[in-house]
Parts: structure tokens; C-alpha cells; sequence
């Protein structure tokens, strides 16, 4: 997937939010045209549909070659494979099921792929963010240890999830793989994990703590600034509301990470807070359970290094290898015991990783690496 950072092909790609509509070109994992905005018309769909075929079009005349696909994230849910979005919240002007994938293969004639943001963020930093970082570290160090699985985490407006296997993105057979917001809340067991783990929870924490109305309570950025002690403000409320959002995504990675057993990811926009929660969340992942008999084990089957610390980042790497004597051989062989999981924050910065995560996804499909989508 490295190549992909020299290829010579250009793909479309799109970065749609509720209010505003951003699109531009990728060649060789980079941009290669200004980016277009455009307001996204979100309560009317001819307008809608018409700012995202203008938007593509004003990027192709821009693009230095022709290109070849289209390939962008999209809020579900949707029938990705297939191109229809579905009932859309935050656009209200898609209902009913819309075939913007079709659509768009008709209008510019060439192929589109449409994906989760959360599953192509992963994608992303799988290809050319967090799991070649870390591969490559532990090469460094001379370390046997590889990864090929890696969990990516969105944590902002709401939370993502995506999950890529052995180099492949996971998608399911629905097209929901990967849905951890609707993981149950560890400390709100009737809720859904995304009401501990967004931007409303960390407002709705502080404000609870700050004893202020919801409506007054500042953005996350604010009270990350007020827990970081360079802001006014109830600083015990910020770091309580940030230690809860730790503890909430810890419980969503361990739960997850049970199944995929694999590197794990965190971006969005309340990642760059990550001073304030993530040793959390690694303490939850490395929590225990009880037994009946009152026996302890542990809540992962590998142990948790949080990967922006140097200290546990050089425990990470150095493993526990040691050398085995082949029983009734003279050979030896290498063991390294400690089973792990490395957590950290991406390397790409969440767009950037969303925009590689579309182009190679395009390039894999369009070189029959994958099934054909549509």
C-alpha cells in the first residue's frame, strides 16, 4: 500500500460535513488541487445534489490530469457498496434512500466509491499513518513484532469507528462494521457509548461539575485549555469531564479490541486533548474482572501501553523477548511473552488520514484487488 504514495493517478475526494461541503484532488497520497467550498444546501435536495456535481466539477477542471475515480466519506447510514444514502440527520434532504453513487458515475463517467469517515480514518492510518509508525519503530529496535490489524477511533461531534484486517478495510456485510458509538455506556448502561464519548459529553460533564447550565458551558477546546491550566474556568470540572470521556472510550476500545486484537487509533477533534484522557482509557483497558469466587483477571487478554508516553512506548518496542530451547533439539528459538496492544493518537491529523484512506481504497478497487462496489 506504501506505492500508493508515488502513484501517478488522480482521484476525487470529498469531505462532506452538515453545513459545509469541501472538495479537492489526491495524487500520490497528496493534494493536488486547491480545496472547493461549498455550503451543502443540506434541507434541499436538488440544491444538495447540485453543489456536490458542481463541486466535483470545478475540482476536475483544476485537477493536473484526468481523473479517474471519485472516492469520499459520507454520513450514514447508506448501502456504501452501493452508493445510496440513506435517512441522514445531519442533511435532512437526503430521506428515502438516494443514489448518489449512480448518480454521480453518470454524470462524470467514471468510478465512485463511497465509504464511512470513520472506516476510511482508519484506512487511512493504516496505510500511511499509526501502524506503519509503529511497524516501523519496532523494526528499529530490531524487534520480530509486526502488526497488520488496527482499530481507528473518531472522537468529536459523535464517535466513529473502522477496523482494518490484514491490510484490508472491514466493512461487514451491512456496511456497518465497526459502529462503536452504539456500544454501551459503561457508566450509563441504558445509553449508548457516543453519549460519554463526544463533544456534548464533555460539556455536559463540566457543566454538571461547574454546576452552570449546559447552554453556558463552553466548547471542548475551551475546557481542554481550562484543564490544561491555561484558561479561567472550574478547573477540576475540566479534568473530571475529561478523565469520565477516558475512562468511557477505554471500555469502547477493550470491548473492541477483545475481537480484532490489533493496534488502535484515536483522531477526531477532541483527540488533540489526548493529555487529558488517554492515560485513562489505557488504565480502563488494562482494568480487571471479577470472578464469582472473588478472583481477578484481566479485562484484555494482552496488556495496554499507551504509545505517546516515551516510557511505555520503549516497553512497547523492547517486548519480552527472550530465547527457548526447542525441547529434545539443540536449536533455540526466539519468544517474545508479552501479548500487547499499543494505543495512540494519529499521525496524520483526521482529514488528511480520511482523504489517503479514499484514494487508496479507490486504487485497491480499480486495480482488482477488491470486489468490485457498484
Amino acid at each position: 500500500m506504501a506505492a500508493y504514495s508515488q502513484d501517478p493517478r488522480v482521484v476525487m475526494t470529498l469531505d462532506a460535513g452538515g453545513t459545509s461541503f469541501r472538495f479537492s484532488a489526491m495524487r500520490g497520497n497528496n493534494p493536488v488541487t486547491p480545496t472547493v467550498i461549498l455550503p451543502s444546501n443540506a434541507d434541499n435536495l436538488d440544491r444538495c445534489l447540485n453543489t456536490i456535481i458542481d463541486g466535483f466539477a470545478t475540482t476536475k477542471q483544476r485537477c493536473p490530469e484526468q481523473p479517474i475515480a471519485i472516492s469520499f466519506a459520507f454520513p450514514g447510514p447508506a448501502d456504501y457498496p452501493n452508493g445510496i444514502i440513506g435517512d441522514l440527520p445531519n442533511l435532512p434532504a437526503f430521506r428515502g434512500g438516494v443514489a448518489l453513487g449512480p448518480l454521480l458515475e453518470e454524470a462524470f463517467g467514471i468510478p465512485v466509491f463511497i465509504n464511512n469517515d470513520g472506516d476510511l480514518f482508519a484506512y487511512g492510518e493504516a496505510i500511511a499513518g499509526f501502524l506503519p509508525h509503529v511497524n516501523k519503530l519496532l523494526e528499529d529496535a530490531g524487534s520480530p513484532k509486526r502488526y497488520k490489524n488496527l482499530l481507528g477511533l473518531t472522537i468529536g461531534t459523535g464517535l466513529g469507528g473502522g477496523i482494518v484486517r490484514d491490510s484490508e478495510l472491514f466493512i461487514g456485510d451491512n456496511s456497518i462494521a465497526g459502529e462503536v458509538w452504539l456500544l454501551r455506556n459503561k457508566l450509563a448502561p441504558s445509553m449508548n457509548a457516543e453519549e460519554g464519548a463526544c463533544i456534548r459529553a464533555v460539556r455536559r460533564v463540566y457543566g454538571e461539575r461547574a454546576g452552570i447550565p449546559f447552554s453556558e458551558t463552553p466548547e471542548p477546546k475551551i475546557i481542554c485549555e481550562i484543564g490544561n491550566g491555561n484558561h479561567p474556568g472550574n478547573r477540576t470540572a475540566a479534568i473530571a469531564a475529561f478523565r469520565q470521556l477516558g475512562e468511557i472510550v477505554g471500555d469502547v476500545m477493550a470491548t473492541a479490541l477483545t475481537l480484532v486484537d490489533g493496534l488502535a487509533v484515536i483522531g477526531g477533534g477532541l483527540s488533540s486533548a489526548w493529555p487529558l484522557f488517554l492515560d485513562d482509557a489505557v488504565s480502563e483497558m488494562n482494568s480487571t474482572y471479577i470472578g464469582p469466587s472473588g478472583n481477578s483477571f484481566p479485562r484484555l487478554a494482552s496488556k495496554a501501553f499507551n504509545l505517546q508516553d516515551p516510557v511505555q512506548m520503549e516497553k512497547f518496542v523492547r517486548g519480552e523477548s527472550r530465547e527457548i530451547k526447542v525441547p529434545r533439539s539443540a536449536q533455540t528459538v526466539q519468544f517474545d511473552s508479552l501479548r500487547r496492544v499499543g494505543i495512540g493518537i494519529s499521525c496524520l491529523g483526521t482529514s488528511q488520514a480520511i482523504a489517503i484512506g479514499a484514494y487508496a481504497f479507490a486504487l485497491r478497487h480499480l486495480d482488482g484487488r477488491l470486489a468490485p462496489t457498484m
